[in-house]
């Protein structure tokens, strides 16, 4: 479940910067996600230092 989750979180990312650095207009929910998959991303780091 974790990788899954951690894979989410790469693909908005990435669809993130590239509609940011497209210049595409995506409206504020591409935000709401970036702020999800950042959070997944520091959850999946944190689990696995410890």
């Amino acid at each position: 479940m974790g990788n899954i989750l951690y894979l989410v979180a790469v693909v908005l990312v990435i669809i993130w910067a590239v509609s940011f650095f497209g210049g595409y207009a995506t409206g504020g929910i591409i935000h709401i996600l970036l702020v999800i998959a950042i959070i997944a991303i520091l959850l999946r780091i944190i689990r696995g230092a410890s």
